[in-house]
């Protein structure tokens, strides 16, 4: 679904993916774990099309079709859904409008017809409801005033809206108290573990993988990945630490 062949990337001229390669199949779930600086949130930014990140060789397919010649929307619209680990405030937009307007501006980009106005309340209910988040906060600005989980569960819910194909997360556990992570984790579970869809996870913590379960996972320090196995190495990674099981890959 996803392939990434020696992949580098520049911010401001620094160089900070230097060769990665990686491949994420069709129904995986792929946890990305590395220290501060490896450039975990650079690969987040790269694939969704982020300004100001140069991608200077490589290439990176999606579904068969050259990711990096699409604009960030055209991205959207074939199914990539980028979350945030700052999702950012839009003062003056509801959630609701929002939601409807990025849902639909895809579905016409596929060919498809809008949603009319009851359809996509009763679409956005349904989600709010799978991920515990009041309906009414819906109805509010775009994470203003949110808690850092309300922020993370109406993102959630905003890929439960979008259902899109594959899912690159940016540390979503990221702020979030053990309920909230709990009920992030199992959101992730319930929209993406359907078949055909994947999953580029990138955190730090065991925690969010005890909930996720994630089939494989990678290493990834200094800009490439250094090392891949099933989910026992995340546990070998909180047991020993990033400096042993590099050192021994």
């Amino acid at each position: 679904m996803l392939q990434i062949t020696d992949l580098h990337a520049t911010i401001a001229d620094k160089p900070i993916l230097k060769g990665l390669s990686l491949t994420v199949a069709a129904g995986e779930i792929h946890a990305i774990m590395g220290p501060n600086g490896a450039g975990k949130s650079t690969l987040s930014y790269v694939l969704g099309g982020r300004p100001g990140y140069e991608v200077t060789s490589g290439s990176v397919l999606f579904e068969g079709q050259d990711l990096l010649a699409l604009e960030p929307h055209e991205r959207a619209a074939s199914g990539l859904f980028l979350g945030f680990q700052y999702p950012v405030e839009i003062p003056g937009v509801s959630n609701l409008q929002f939601l409807r307007e990025a849902l639909n501006s895809q579905r016409t980009a596929r060919g498809q017809e809008p949603l009319s106005g009851g359809e996509f309340l009763k679409l956005a209910r349904e989600k709010a409801a799978l991920l515990k988040l009041d309906p009414e906060m819906l109805k509010r600005h775009v994470n203003v005033g949110f808690s850092g989980g309300e922020k993370k569960r109406a993102e959630m819910v905003q890929m439960g809206i979008l259902d899109p194909t594959f899912a690159v997360l940016d540390e979503t556990d990221s702020g979030l108290d053990i309920d909230a992570l709990r009920i992030v984790g199992e959101g992730i579970n319930a929209i993406m573990r359907a078949s055909g869809k994947g999953v580029l996870l990138i955190t730090h913590y065991q925690r969010l993988l005890d909930v996720v379960r994630p089939d494989r996972v990678s290493i990834l320090a200094d800009g490439r990945i250094v090392r891949t196995g099933g989910p026992e190495l995340a546990q070998r990674l909180e047991n020993e630490g990033y400096d042993a099981v590099m050192e021994a890959a």
